[in-house]
């Protein structure tokens, strides 16, 4: 009797392991995604406070209704831009960014974020555009990064050669990182897009990309633009 007690216990033991891991695979990212989005909509609940209590959805409706804030937000980031691309509006963002470049580490700090910003946001250029395979940390190890830009002339001129500026973001947070300077002939450029990239990323790998790229290119000096 105790033999196929045996036998039969870590079956069953493996099988309640399988359906428990199965179900922590649907759960988890919708936990994770709701638990985020109830994040960002909290946070942006907070515009609600540059309106009169009296205004306020709360006091109108008497119930809080979550959202109202993401569209206050939304309306808000919209008339900025409204403003900002007539005479009066450039003028006003002059200014003000002629006061914040008096102030010692706001100016630094105002000043990065606003490249960044500016990199990221824009369809200009080539940044954020192409997805790299770099030999990082050491030779024999290889990175993902992203291509920022590789417009370096002093840089290149430096080096002797011509140089990438790659940002190579941590896993699983992408929002942070550090770059580094490549040689062209030394990047591979991958058929990966972008968002495949992120995700393979914040998954730790485990979200590896499609199969459909036939493989990466080496990114030839030539290709400079």
């Amino acid at each position: 009797m105790n033999g196929p007690q045996t036998v039969q216990r870590p079956k069953f033991i493996r099988a309640l392991r399988r359906y428990l891991i199965n179900g922590l695979l649907i759960w988890v990212p919708v936990l994770v995604t709701v638990l985020v989005v109830r994040f960002i909509l909290q946070l942006m609940d907070q515009t609600l406070l540059v309106l009169p209590s009296s205004l306020r959805p709360d006091t109108l409706l008497g119930l809080h209704v979550p959202g109202f804030g993401a569209i206050l937000g939304l309306l808000i980031v919209m008339l900025t831009g409204l403003l900002v691309t007539n005479f009066i509006g450039r003028a006003l963002v002059a200014v003000g960014e002629e006061v914040l470049e008096r102030i010692p580490f706001v100016r630094a700090l105002y000043s990065g974020v606003k490249s960044f910003s500016e990199t990221v946001l824009s369809n200009s250029g080539n940044s954020f555009k192409k997805v790299l395979l770099v030999e990082y940390p050491r030779p024999g190890l290889w990175s993902i990064g992203f291509q920022t830009t590789d417009h370096l002339p002093e840089i290149s001129s430096r080096l002797g050669a011509p140089q990438v500026c790659v940002f190579i973001p941590t896993t699983p947070n992408p929002t942070s990182g550090f770059i580094v300077f490549v040689p062209h002939s030394q990047c591979i450029e991958l058929d990966m897009h972008v968002d495949a990239a992120m995700k393979f990323i914040v998954t730790l790998g485990v979200v590896g990309p499609s199969a459909n790229a036939a493989g990466g290119h080496a990114v030839s000096p030539g290709s400079q633009g």
